[in-house]
């Protein structure tokens, strides 16, 4: 048997990511600003041993509020509160590279490592909307590879800042009455073409030595940058042919860059619908999708495809005349994934909203518990996920069937954890702690210092 363990991660978002989960019985409209609401599903996630739970996030309202819950809390405010009523799983938050300052942000995420004793991930965005640019002082959305620059630097920065404490700067000598050394605090001292931050920051090194750095982008662009940063990869992929391609496309690019591809983890999007049969759960997805609204569907397809509402016929394919992905400057991937989707299968446009509406191009699958766990293996043994990212088409009742029906039998099996074994994020997912290479820097700079001053 494989010695190779599932890593698995819940993606929550309000009432679940199916569109229309809110007007469901069972949802509560008004729960994406409730933290009871968020707390209750970290712990439904504990329960069943899961590696992490995450929040998406985007500085601008997301689509219009008429149609779905649109309001949404700040996630690493968010995740400071779950800190405190959960006690193993880790607690990733998105952040935008392109509207945040590297200080503010380094800080913010080493306070929550300290809040949470090692917990916390940074799932590292460039964000590709017109509407948060403009929230930031910005008539047009900067270029894919500029903002991708801008990311570059601002995650130099970032580790910099983490690292400006040794681990042994804190001494606590009450005897001597020295609280700290200052020789082993080392300012940032960055000066780039985006940024200039000269200090170190203001929060001690944390228990994790940085955050677990994730990523989401699966542009050509994206791609590059997961390979030579992150540490897990949330992706979008529709078949088995195409996430082993992305798997091995990312892990030879790790490898390349001179990283173990091992500690590099994929894991693909997945919604899960699940019945006590087939028939159940497929029923299940169906009467989600009967309350989608086809009218405000139709506008966030057209505006994902950069065309007019008016381009697309509910009864048709899609037109002919549709940009290529060198054209768009915003989500490229997720562009690719739906016109691909609509093509190979020949969907018309409502065909293609019924399967957008349950997990915006993330791969839906409707079974039991038994079939969802197959589903899981066949990916995970054949080369095309080191775990998932999973996503309740609706919470709490999809994450909670998955809890306690489809990781007992991954349990079973051999592949999942039944305790948690380490107490940090980066222990669940099988990351070593990084070393500080400020302290062998200023060794080194010191060793040149006593040589020089002996000659």
């Amino acid at each position: 048997m494989s010695t190779r363990r599932l890593h698995l991660n819940a993606f929550l978002m309000n009432t679940g990511h199916h569109e229309a989960s809110w007007r469901l019985p069972e949802s509560d409209p008004y729960s994406s600003t409730k933290i009871a609401h968020y707390a209750n599903l970290a712990r439904i996630a504990e329960r069943g041993k899961l590696d992490s739970v995450f929040f998406a996030d985007s500085p601008s309202l997301w689509g219009t509020i008429g149609r779905r819950p649109s309001g949404s809390l700040e996630p690493t405010v968010v995740l400071a509160a779950l800190a405190a009523v959960t006690e193993h799983i880790g607690l990733i938050a998105t952040a935008s590279t392109t509207y945040n300052e590297p200080y503010n942000l380094a800080r913010r995420f080493a306070s929550i490592d300290h809040l949470s004793g090692g917990r916390v991930g940074w799932n590292i965005v460039t964000t590709a909307t017109l509407d948060a640019a403009r929230n930031f002082n910005l008539a047009e959305l900067p270029d894919h590879a500029s903002r991708y620059a801008r990311a570059e630097e601002f995650l130099q920065v970032a580790k910099k800042l983490w690292d400006s404490w040794d681990d042994a700067a804190i001494l606590g000598d009450k005897e001597t009455g020295l609280w700290g050394d200052e020789r082993l605090v080392y300012p940032a001292d960055h000066a780039g073409e985006h940024f200039q931050v000269a200090g170190a920051l203001n929060v001690p090194r944390s228990p994790q030595g940085h955050p677990l750095l994730v990523q989401a982008g699966s542009s050509e662009d994206g791609k590059a940058f997961a390979a030579l940063h992150a540490e897990a990869i949330f992706t979008a992929q529709q078949t088995l042919q195409e996430a082993q391609a992305f798997y091995a496309d990312i892990k030879r690019r790790a490898a390349a860059a001179g990283r173990d591809p091992d500690g590099v983890l994929v894991l693909p999007g997945i919604v899960p619908v699940i019945g006590d049969t087939e028939a159940e759960a497929r029923e299940l997805e169906a009467e989600l999708d009967r309350l989608i609204v086809a009218e405000y569907a139709l506008g966030n397809l057209a505006k994902q495809l950069k065309l007019d509402p008016s381009e697309l016929d509910l009864d048709r394919e899609l037109p002919a005349n549709l940009p290529h992905e060198d054209e768009i400057e915003g989500a490229k991937s997720r562009f690719t994934l739906i016109v691909d989707l609509a093509r190979r299968e020949r969907l018309t446009v409502r065909q293609l909203i019924g399967r957008l509406g349950g997990g915006r191009g993330h791969r839906t699958f409707s079974g039991t518990a038994e079939q969802v766990a197959d589903a899981i293996f066949e990916w995970f043994d054949d080369g095309a996920a080191d775990g998932f990212n999973i996503m309740p088409a609706v919470l709490p009742s999809g994450l909670e069937a998955f809890v306690d029906r489809v990781v007992p039998i991954l349990q079973e099996r051999g592949r999942f954890r039944t305790e948690y074994t380490g107490t940090t994020l980066r222990e669940h997912y099988g990351l070593a702690r990084p070393e500080n290479p400020r302290r062998r820097e200023a060794l080194e700079s010191a060793v040149k210092g006593v040589l020089a001053h002996a000659r």
